[in-house]
């Protein structure tokens, strides 16, 4: 804050207004989608989008990256809370919550032990596989509700399967 804080006049703020507000506009529906789509409550997808925000620009570095949740985190985040709801009688927002701490704590002792460079082994085609991957589990995820059938599962074979079964109800 202190580096660009010097910096900033009225002007800045007039346009910081306009992003806000643009970002208000789209984040919203956006946030209320990824929380249907990690099987969370509405409003679980407003708090973990508004709250990176406000985190972010108080400590964050960076004055152009995007914060918030993602559509493969959602679909991730889902995974995870489906096998963790109802163990010692966990809710999936509690769930959720955990997951979000444990990871933030990981990811807090990745970067101070300077492991960033671990991403480098990734490869382009193992990313672009896991995110075509993940785009087809999101769209394949939404048709049993556009079609109003109770059909679906975690997997590809299981939404696959779910929707077979229930094609008679659309």
């Amino acid at each position: 804050m202190a580096t660009w804080g010097r910096g900033y006049g009225l002007e800045t703020a007039r346009q910081d207004a306009v992003a806000a507000a643009l970002v208000t506009a789209l984040l919203v529906p956006q946030a209320l989608a990824y929380a249907f789509l990690a099987g969370l409550p509405p409003q679980v997808g407003l708090y973990a989008s508004g709250v990176p925000l406000l985190v972010y620009a108080l400590l964050g570095s960076s004055r152009v990256l995007a914060v918030g949740p993602m559509a493969l985190t959602s679909l991730m985040t889902a995974a995870a809370v489906g096998t963790a709801v109802g163990v010692d009688g966990a809710t999936a927002t509690q769930a959720a919550v955990a997951l979000a701490v444990l990871s933030g704590l990981m990811l807090m002792g990745m970067g101070w032990l300077r492991l960033g460079f671990l991403a480098n082994f990734l490869s382009r085609p193992v990313m672009s596989g896991f995110v075509s991957a993940s785009a087809l589990l999101i769209a394949l995820g939404q048709v049993a509700p556009l079609l109003g059938v109770s059909g679906g599962g975690h997997t590809l074979l299981g939404m696959l399967k779910g929707l077979w079964q229930h094609a008679h109800q659309a």
